[in-house]
């Protein structure tokens, strides 16, 4: 037996597993790019949703709106939110998409109705299909009674609005 081939074998079979497992792809990664902020409902300045904590919405956060801290902070793609708490700033960066509000965080009843930019009331919310969404609210008018009239035809033409408007297409 030649022990030179034989040696040459063992040492490529010791370094082979370590060189085919930096060969395989990475997980595909999510957009961090950042985005035209000009389409999003932001005050110079200020966080999204007034400051309310995107991940309160959502039952994990609490199932309620509540004001964030400026303490915790955080920007994703290029807009600011305030989180009530560390354990809510740690579930957002976790999944950002989840969390952050449907249509840039306008009136999801006027997107639906004409792709329409109205400012919404952060108090008045619907989570459907793990999406937050967010209505305008006044002393005689709730967007959200609108919007539950027939909640899937608007999901959808909101859907179709928002890309229209941004060129984003809303995670489903």
């Amino acid at each position: 037996m030649n022990y030179a081939v034989l040696a040459a074998a063992l040492s490529l079979a010791s370094v082979a597993p370590a060189v085919f497992a930096h060969a395989e792809p990475p997980a595909p990664a999510r957009s961090e790019a950042p985005r035209d902020l000009t389409h999003y409902n932001l005050e110079k300045g200020q966080p999204a949703i007034q400051g309310y904590d995107p991940v309160a919405y959502f039952p994990e956060g609490g199932g309620k709106p509540l004001m964030g801290k400026k303490q915790f902070a955080h920007t994703h793609r290029g807009v600011t939110y305030w989180f009530a708490s560390q354990a809510n700033l740690e579930r957002f960066v976790a999944d950002p998409e989840r969390f952050e509000p449907t249509y840039g965080g306008w009136c999801a009843s006027a997107m639906a109705d004409g792709g329409r930019k109205v400012e919404i009331d952060p108090k008045n919310f619907r989570i459907t299909g793990d999406r937050l969404y967010l209505f305008y609210k006044s002393l005689f008018q709730n967007a959200v009674d609108y919007w539950k009239k027939d909640e899937p035809a608007n999901i959808a033409r909101a859907d179709e609005n928002w890309k229209s408007l941004t060129g984003e297409t809303p995670r489903r």
